[in-house]
């Protein structure tokens, strides 16, 4: 069923707007004066075709055939908090008993924003024409991913989607937190480092050169602090149109190299040796395979294409590197754990539990303690590194305040000092 976009009038006479799903505008006409709303236009239509024309108060507006993508560039962006909440209510709908397009109904008038809006009513218009659930949300795989798809394809041939819903859920919920946590962890350092920068550049801009003109009348021998200091300066103040464009194309041209098909392994290979962030990033890559592998598995989805999709969830290429080998070895007959432990990239931990799960045939179950465990470790690890960065990005800042403040006030001493 198709969703317009509509202009109206409330029972008060104000201007109203918004999405509405109808099976042309005029049953949308019909929906909205129920509800004590009358329609002045039909902006544009989200999914399908509209065959009619639309007339109202503020003129007439033809659209004939066209299908119009309401709101292309904006919408809302989907991110992984709305898909948890969306997952969980439809979850729980489906286990009251409601038929899966009633759910997706109420999902439509339930849900917020307007991209994620019109996508579930174009689920819902497949799933109502025949379509699988997994079959309807593959057309939009970009948004829900690969995973979630699979995972629901799962679902439905087991006859267990409600709970594979739910399954879903508590991980993308636990994915959110994750990320919530991660940021959280960086927002601090940021503000520190542009505050400070903008500090740091008013001093060099503005105040050291209207102090260190008194030291070039004065003539005396400048300490090295200072000759540097103002060195800084004058090359900040003469070269700005040089220093700026090329920190922020420096910034670029990196992010593009790391994203890069030739760039990115040897970004992820050094990003995993450095101190402090390495072992973060190489514990939240061995946590999120665990934890998303263990899902899969749980859910009903085959080992080989678990695999796949783990690899494609896992963001460290070298990571992922691993595990794509421990696919195709398990292809040949082997088990997980032998290709994991030749890799030298997981941790011993790891590949122990596995191989203890493989041969008991409990392996989900020890997934899930090793992600377990590891969560629990970087939750420690982001802990400590809070509250470790708070106090360096205070000092690194007071270091520079100092020096600065030292640069100014060693020859205004020594000048003192001649004067007497």
């Amino acid at each position: 069923m198709p969703v317009f976009e509509y202009k109206a009038l409330n029972a008060a006479g104000k201007n109203v707007d918004g999405l509405k799903e109808a099976d042309s505008p005029k049953t949308l006409r019909a929906v909205l004066r129920k509800e004590g709303i009358f329609l002045t236009d039909v902006v544009g239509q989200a999914e399908g075709s509209l065959k009619s024309n639309v007339k109202g108060k503020a003129g007439a507006t033809s659209l004939g055939n066209t299908e119009i993508n309401l709101r292309k560039l904006g919408g809302g962006s989907v991110d992984t908090d709305d898909i948890a909440v969306m997952t969980r209510q439809l979850a729980t709908l489906l286990k009251a008993g409601v038929s899966l397009v009633e759910a997706l109904s109420a999902m439509v008038d339930q849900v917020e924003k307007e991209k994620l809006k019109r996508i579930l009513s174009d689920v819902k218009q497949r799933v109502n024409e025949g379509s699988s659930l997994g079959d309807a949300l593959q057309h939009h795989v970009k948004v829900f991913g690969p995973l979630f798809v699979n995972m629901i394809r799962a679902g439905e041939s087991s006859g267990a989607l409600d709970a594979v819903l739910l399954r879903l859920a508590e991980f993308t919920e636990g994915q959110a937190r994750l990320k919530q946590k991660i940021v959280g962890t960086m927002i601090y350092p940021a503000i520190m480092f542009v505050i400070g920068g903008g500090v740091l550049i008013m001093l060099m801009t503005v105040v050291v050169p209207k102090v260190t003109k008194i030291f070039d009348d004065m003539k005396v021998n400048l300490p090295w602090t200072t000759k540097l200091l103002i060195w800084a300066s004058n090359f900040l103040q003469n070269y700005w149109f040089i220093v700026v464009p090329g920190f922020i194309g420096g910034a670029i041209l990196l992010y593009r190299w790391t994203g890069s098909e030739s760039g990115k392994p040897v970004w992820d290979r050094i990003v995993l040796k450095i101190p402090v962030f390495g072992p973060l990033v190489r514990q939240l890559s061995v946590a999120r395979f665990s934890r998303t592998l263990a899902t899969l598995l749980k859910s009903g989805v085959p080992l080989l294409n678990a695999l796949d999709i783990v690899k494609n969830v896992i963001t460290n290429s070298t990571m992922s590197a691993v595990i794509d080998t421990a696919r195709d070895a398990i292809r040949e007959g082997e088990s997980i754990a032998a290709p994991l432990k030749k890799s030298g990239e997981f941790p011993p931990l790891v590949y122990h539990m596995v191989g203890i799960g493989e041969r008991s045939g409990q392996l989900e179950d020890m997934l899930l303690n090793v992600a377990d465990s590891y969560e629990s470790s970087v939750n420690v690890r982001i802990g400590a590194l809070t509250a470790l960065l708070e106090p360096m990005m205070i000092v690194l800042m007071g270091a520079v305040i100092a020096f600065v403040a030292f640069s100014i006030l060693m020859p205004i001493l020594q000048m003192n000092s001649m004067v007497r």
